[in-house]
């Protein structure tokens, strides 16, 4: 008789997609056991080679198994590798190894050792996790059971993502009063039920109030007004905020005090004009920062047309297109004629760098303005990969759209941007804002909702 598998009690069979997604994923299961079958070690040894991200996670799983296999005798192995041996003391099970010769590569080799662990092993629940959703619908359809890996995820819902601005009522804001802290006047509020964060955008629609939170003590908010970026008189290279997120954007990218600025929103929203904008307002007007450098993910929307010429920046400008197409934007309103534009062109052109997210390891950017353009496509480690190469005086613009990922294993739970988002909230440094309008055309805002 088959004994039934303890409460609770499961043994997490991993594939290989899992490991090049996440090194750690081995410590990851708790008190839970973790099998790892023949075909993964062999698939991990074929992609152990080459520069990418995912040639750098496979050499760190072998270097974390080669950990846990220090000093281990056969038997050890047997009974298990005791999983707390490694990084992550919370790992409380234990790994072991399905290395039976099974028919097949690949899927059908990690497929055919999960039923035979399943029919072995009926003292625990098998579950088979794997990030490619082919191999969890095979698992499933033989009756063996399948999970994504979650881990990995920051949020339950994309839905819960902070949006970085907080509505309040009138009978809220009746309580406010204005207070001068400084040279600056503002207005101190009671805390309203639910979390408020530094940075974070207010906004009162009775009365059209437009603030943002300073500071938070005593169960009081520091509220200062924001400078109004829709009125002529305001403008930042000839551009005006079209709508209320826009100003908020414009504000948080202009501010000295915001380190890291995160903008989220659909294609037409303004997200990349703004920043551009606000880059070189800083950069050659209020001379902040002595360069602008943008970069982005090079994957592409359709078939790769292979290989490019030239220099890494050259390289780089098809990758760019939406950065020469806001150019002309900030450039069409020169005054004197085509020779003043190109001139523009040409100096504007000289203080923008173009570089490739993939020299990015080991460099320090010093007081630049970096702009990381289609940051959804970027797992939590490349992104602070990236962050990381912040040294004094720089300013990092975060740009994406979470609902336009285009990279496998990656989901809108799980991005890279999601991460900082969520992560860097709390901090007083930094300030996000999603950007809900479209503003683009009628025939754009039209396609976003009909197609």
């Amino acid at each position: 008789m088959a004994r039934k598998p303890r409460p609770g009690k499961r043994l997490y069979l991993l594939d290989t997609s899992v490991l090049m997604h996440d090194p750690t994923a081995l410590f990851r299961f708790e008190e839970h056991d973790v099998v790892l079958p023949a075909a993964v070690l062999e698939e991990l040894d074929t992609a152990k080679k080459g520069v990418s991200e995912t040639a750098r996670n496979v050499r760190q799983v072998s270097r974390f198994l080669d950990e846990l296999l220090q000093g281990a005798e056969p038997a050890d192995i047997r009974r298990g590798l005791p999983l707390s041996r490694g990084k992550e003391p919370a790992a409380r099970g234990r790994l072991y190894f399905d290395l039976q010769p099974n028919s097949g590569r690949g899927d059908n080799a990690i497929l055919a050792s999960a039923q035979a662990l399943q029919q072995a092993r009926t003292d625990v629940q098998l579950v088979l996790v794997s990030k490619d959703i082919n191999l969890r619908i095979r698992a499933i359809v033989l009756g063996i059971r399948a999970e994504d890996y979650f881990s990995d995820q920051v949020l339950d819902d994309a839905d819960l993502l902070y949006t970085g601005i907080a509505e309040i009522d009138a009978g809220q804001w009746a309580q406010a009063r204005e207070e001068t802290l400084g040279q600056h006047v503002g207005y101190r509020l009671p805390l309203p039920a639910g979390d408020w964060h530094i940075n974070q955008c207010i906004v009162e629609p009775a009365s059209g109030f437009e603030g943002i939170v300073r500071s938070i003590e005593d169960n009081t908010a520091w509220i200062e007004p924001l400078v109004d970026y829709r009125q002529p008189a305001e403008s930042v290279w000839g551009i005006h905020a079209r709508n209320r997120e826009q100003n908020f954007a414009l504000n948080l990218l202009l501010d000295p005090g915001i380190d890291f600025v995160t903008l989220l929103g659909a294609a037409g929203t303004g997200k990349t004009l703004l920043t551009l904008a606000a880059g070189l307002a800083q950069t050659l007007d209020r001379q902040r920062y002595s360069e602008i450098i943008m970069t982005r993910v090079t994957v592409p929307l359709g078939e790769d047309i292979g290989y490019l010429p030239g220099t890494e920046e050259e390289k780089m400008t098809p990758w760019m297109g939406a950065l020469m197409d806001n150019l002309e934007v900030l450039t069409k309103n020169e005054t004197g004629g085509s020779w003043a534009r190109a001139a523009t062109q040409d100096v504007l052109q000289s203080r923008i760098k173009i570089r490739s997210l993939n020299f990015m390891r080991g460099r320090t950017f010093l007081s630049k303005y970096l702009i990381l353009d289609e940051a959804q496509n970027l797992t939590a480690k490349q992104m602070k990969a990236l962050i990381t190469r912040a040294g004094p005086g720089t300013k990092i613009v975060c740009l994406g759209n979470i609902a336009q990922i285009d990279t496998p294993y990656l989901t809108e739970t799980s991005s890279g941007l999601t991460y900082v988002v969520d992560r860097f909230k709390n901090w007083p440094h930094s300030g996000h804002i999603t950007l809900a309008r479209g503003e683009r055309s009628r025939l754009a805002d039209f396609a976003t909702e009909a197609l």
